[in-house]
Formats: structure tokens, C-alpha cells, sequence
């Protein structure tokens, strides 16, 4: 079992490290949003270019479950998709891949916006 943790840990650590000095280093400039866009389409371009998927292997939840992870998996999807169905595939394949995390971060967003009153 540690051998899982330990490397999920290193490698999604690193990642958030990565994550909280473009912000601190780059004040006022790098938002967090900045950081959602950038780790997602890092993903996305880290994937189609094969560099992700060793990452992945090595670090699993810890690579997979981070925004980049989630670029990654719309670029595989997508990829996939052309294979099997063509360039319409690339459409529909990163959006089938990653529906489950999609519709979860829906669901648990609107059961937290019904549970806790908003400030403001």
C-alpha cells in the first residue's frame, strides 16, 4: 500500500508546488484562474504529447486527480475517440472520458451551495 502513497504523494505534491510558486513568484499577475487554465491545457498538450502518460504510471492518483490530470484526460479521450470514430471523435471523446469527474464536481457543487449559505 505504501508504495502507491508515497509516489501519488511526491508526484501531486510537486504538482501543487509547481501550482503555488507561479502564484507567489509572479504577484499580482497569476491568478488562480491562471493556474486552472494553465495546468489544464499543460495537461491537455503534456498528453497528446505522450510526456503525461509516464507520469501517470509512475504517480497515479497523484497525477491523475490534479488539474493537469484533467487536461490529460480530455486529450486521451479525445485522441481515442479519432481513432475509433475520426475527427468528430475529437469532439465528443474528451468530454465521454471525463464525464463522470464532470458530473460529479456539478453534483457536490450544488449539494454545497444548498448546505452552506453563501457570504455576500
Amino acid at each position: 500500500m505504501f508504495e502507491m502513497i508515497i509516489p501519488a504523494f511526491l508526484v501531486g505534491g510537486t504538482i501543487c508546488v509547481i501550482g503555488q510558486l507561479l502564484m507567489d513568484l509572479t504577484k499580482p499577475s497569476f491568478t488562480p484562474a491562471h493556474v486552472l487554465v494553465t495546468f489544464v491545457s499543460g495537461g491537455a498538450i503534456l498528453g497528446a504529447l505522450g510526456v503525461y502518460e509516464p507520469l501517470v504510471k509512475i504517480g497515479g492518483a497523484g497525477a491523475s486527480i490534479p488539474l493537469s490530470g484533467f487536461g490529460y484526460s480530455l486529450a486521451k479521450g479525445a485522441m481515442e475517440a479519432v481513432q475509433r470514430r475520426g475527427v468528430l471523435g475529437a469532439f465528443s471523446g474528451g468530454v465521454e472520458a471525463t464525464a463522470v469527474g464532470i458530473a460529479t464536481a456539478v453534483f457536490f457543487g450544488y449539494l454545497m451551495s444548498v448546505a452552506f449559505k453563501p457570504k455576500g
